[in-house]
């Protein structure tokens, strides 16, 4: 069956018969690396979110952008962020005001929709979660703030902290103050069903956590930034666990999806960055983890965009793990379907509804089709199946480097297979000149 096919029967796929829409939150935290969480081997304990990950379904293969603003890009559209010329970080409106969002589809569906933590999808109140389909919205309008000031980089962009794009001036640690947030608004809700985004700025530099955390780490991590990020780590889990006893509290547990994961791979970056305003930042390079991946946050290769996922809905979907590449495009068109949302006209989804495959209902999807690009159009990737091709630009006068891997016999991409490969190779070629055919497509005019 072609992919356009495909894609549009399954959107069409609900829940059994007889079972409600779900409330859903989607938690995503900020640089979150492979091996940063506990139930990967992770530096610190995160007994919330191994807890989650052990009764609910993980995510083994899920894929998203290499940095943040495209990510996002993603969720909100269900389409590959190059179709709006998104690429990295970015302060500047990153999508036409005529876009169906995530929030405004399920708004449509009958969904209350709140956002509480870090947008970066346009920087200027007037450009904020509003305007795109959220009815309550707090937080950083632009990407990671110091955890203490709440301020961005040096710039025009600095103040960004707002409740509803008014700014505001308020004291608290930025991990608290997202999940207090969104505890009042969950506490508040009646029978209507909702969304609940919640993008965390943890683990993103700066890093620096209250001695409260910092007596919690333990003794086998040694370093002033390990040890801040560390605490950092166990705080982001404490906040999860609080989302979780809400929903628990409020008797709505049973009926929510809950979905964890990461923007992008970890940084090693050094975490005491001058462009941020100083408030004595621990001085050293991040140890976010990746391994047994290769790369980081910014490569296309897996430790850059391969995260870990949880998706959880008890009773309703069964603990396991699900194997089959998921691309952070499909969440858009899986919470359509589950919300009985009916576009009214083609919103050109990349993504699937993944849903019938989640809940066991038919076989997963292995030989996809996935694509990405990353900073400034600098690399691109395609996957399908087992094999991965990665294009690297080489500058004036250079034909772009190819890098050709079989993820099922070499998932740390360590050996290349591009010259042992041509075929291969060549067809994968050919499937990324036809995928990056609709970038920019949907770009903001400037």
């Amino acid at each position: 069956m072609r992919p356009l096919l495909l894609f549009l029967f399954a959107a069409l796929s609900l829940p059994a018969a007889g079972q409600e829409r779900p409330d859903i939150v989607f938690i995503i935290a900020d640089d979150l690396g492979w091996a940063d969480v506990g139930f990967h081997g992770g530096m610190a304990p995160t007994p919330n979110l191994d807890r989650l990950a052990r009764e609910g379904l993980e995510l083994t293969h899920h894929y998203v952008a290499p940095v943040c603003s495209p990510t996002r890009t993603g969720l909100m559209t269900g389409r590959f962020w190059s179709r709006f010329g998104v690429t990295q970080p970015q302060n500047e409106r990153a999508l036409p005001w005529e876009t169906v969002t995530l929030p405004k589809a399920l708004g449509q569906a009958g969904y209350d929709t709140c956002l509480t933590g870090k947008w970066h999808l346009g920087s200027k109140p007037e450009w904020g979660p509003l305007h795109y389909g959220f009815d309550h919205a707090y937080g950083s309008l632009a990407g990671g703030v110091g955890p203490n000031n709440h301020f961005y980089k040096q710039g025009p962009f600095s103040i960004t902290w707002h409740r509803n794009e008014r700014l505001v001036t308020e004291k608290g640690h930025v991990t608290d103050l997202i999940t207090d947030e969104a505890v009042k608004w969950l506490r508040q809700r009646g029978e209507k069903p909702f969304f609940l985004y919640m993008p965390y700025t943890a683990v993103h530099l700066p890093v620096k956590e209250p001695e409260t955390w910092l007596n919690k780490v333990p003794s086998s991590v040694t370093g002033d930034v390990a040890r801040h990020y560390a605490a950092c780590l166990m705080h982001l889990d404490d906040a999860v666990g609080r989302i979780l006893k809400t929903l628990e509290e409020t008797g709505r547990r049973s009926r929510t999806l809950v979905v964890f994961t990461s923007d992008n791979g970890a940084s090693t970056s050094e975490n005491s960055d001058p462009k941020y305003p100083a408030d004595d930042y621990p001085r050293g390079r991040l140890p976010g983890g990746n391994l047994p991946n290769r790369g980081e946050k910014g490569s296309l290769h897996e430790g850059g965009i391969r995260v870990p996922a949880v998706v959880s809905w008890p009773g309703v979907l069964k603990p396991g793990k699900y194997d089959a590449p998921v691309h952070i495009t499909d969440w858009m068109p899986t919470f359509c379907a589950l919300a009985g949302h009916r576009p009214e006209q083609d919103l050109k989804w990349d993504g699937a509804n993944l849903w019938p495959q989640l809940s066991g209902q038919s076989p997963a999807l292995d030989n996809r089709q996935l694509y990405w690009t990353g900073p400034g159009f600098r690399e691109r990737a395609v996957r399908e199946g087992p094999w991965k091709l990665i294009e690297t630009q080489g500058g004036k006068q250079k034909p772009p480097a190819l890098q050709l891997f079989n993820l099922d016999t070499d998932p740390g991409e360590a050996s290349d297979l591009s010259g042992q490969q041509p075929e291969k190779t060549a067809a994968l070629l050919g499937l990324l000149g036809r995928l990056s055919a609709r970038d920019r497509d949907s770009v903001v005019p400037r």
